[in-house]
């Protein structure tokens, strides 16, 4: 009776640490994807008229093909960050009898960057232009002498320069 009691308790025992080890923090758990990855340039490359082999090419195979629905490519993509909530994403290219695409709905939007979307800022971007030969640049400040920057640049200047050697060719001659 006592030794059914040990090996009974020690049995919980071993299962219970089994069982913590399973949601133990800190192990490391693997990002989960799939489905076909689908980015904003992709959406952009895409005009409407374009055949399904031009699709094709800019965006691959579709995950889904529907055969009751022929002219509708659906492209799927999903991931689990090691643990965390799934996120997904849907896009669905719609052809006409001629096989040339006429619409496009889903997550994505051709022009729109989904960062922006989210942030609600304008797709415009302020580039400035270079500065004139004529206009004087900022120059730089000299360093200190006797300074950690001064005795660097004296140490540069100071380097000379070292022809790197040339191998002979080898002797091919029959002897």
């Amino acid at each position: 009776m006592q030794n059914t009691k040990l090996l009974l308790t020690s049995f919980t025992f071993v299962g219970l640490l089994a069982l913590a080890g399973c949601s133990f923090p800190g192990v490391y758990k693997i990002d989960i994807q799939q489905g076909n990855v689908v980015t904003q340039d992709m959406i952009d490359q895409l005009r409407p008229g374009m055949t399904r082999r031009q699709v094709r090419f800019i965006m691959g195979n579709p995950l889904l093909t529907d055969t009751f629905h022929a002219d509708r490519w659906d492209y799927l993509y999903s991931i689990q960050p090691g643990g965390g909530e799934r996120q997904q994403e849907r896009v669905s290219v719609i052809f006409n009898g001629n096989d040339q695409l006429v619409s496009l709905s889903g997550d994505f939007m051709p022009g729109v960057s989904r960062d922006e979307a989210l942030l609600g800022k304008d797709n415009d971007t302020n580039v400035t232009a270079p500065a004139q030969e004529g206009e004087k640049q900022k120059s730089e400040v000299p360093a200190k002498p006797g300074s950690l920057l001064d005795r660097i640049q004296k140490d540069v200047d100071g380097v000379e320069t070292v022809p790197v050697p040339t191998p002979q060719p080898l002797d091919t001659s029959p002897q």
